[in-house]
């Protein structure tokens, strides 16, 4: 059965990121729905490094759509803009009250999660920079963090975002799909670097 994800953008949003969990996710087979969170909904737009990013649509155009992971690329400015996104929280608030799939990374975690209190009890990771926007009863120092008991991965920066990407694959089609995502990369598929909740 397909997968069908969301990744968000906005101007700031880390490319390394970006373009590593869409690329991932399309390698997965799945049907990924890239969006703009710019508030004038702008479709192109400048990244961290200033790379050129497109969405396909705009948020407001998807917020009734299902999807089966919702995917936070991090970035400072990207981050702040999910985080003034009514929409996206929304978006992300419902994903969370359905038990689907959630997935943040760099300042994501704490930009957006963290601060719009949508885990209060969740264990999680971020960039180490913004360690501090996140209680510290929940903060792991993991580069991948998985939470079974809220379905919730997370993930620390660019240098990570391969692991992250390849653990949401296994999170939504289990470790021989994603073995078959990693081989012709050359690379391995994440072996749950920090997983809590499951015995």
């Amino acid at each position: 059965m397909s997968k069908k994800v969301l990744v968000p953008i906005a101007t700031g949003t880390e490319e390394m990121e970006a373009v590593t969990i869409i690329d991932m996710m399309v390698r997965a087979g799945y049907e990924v729905v890239v969006a703009s969170a710019e508030s004038d909904g702008g479709l192109t737009m400048k990244a961290s490094r200033g790379v050129t990013l497109t969405a396909d649509c705009r948020l407001v155009d998807i917020a009734d759509d299902e999807f089966d992971a919702v995917i936070l690329p991090g970035g400072v400015g990207g981050s702040e803009a999910f985080r003034d996104s009514t929409v996206l929280v929304e978006i992300v608030r419902q994903q969370m009250y359905e038990g689907k799939l959630v997935a943040a990374i760099c300042a994501a975690p704490a930009l957006v999660l963290a601060h719009h209190n949508l885990y209060p009890d969740a264990l999680m990771t971020c960039h180490p920079s913004f360690e501090s926007h996140i209680p510290a009863k929940n903060w792991r120092v993991k580069r991948v963090t998985y939470d079974v008991n809220h379905n919730l991965l997370t993930s620390q920066g660019p240098g990570t975002a391969l692991e992250f990407a390849m653990e949401v694959i296994i999170r939504l089609s289990g470790k021989a799909h994603a073995w078959t995502v990693a081989e012709p990369m050359v690379t391995i598929p994440t072996l749950h670097y920090h997983e809590i909740g499951e015995a």
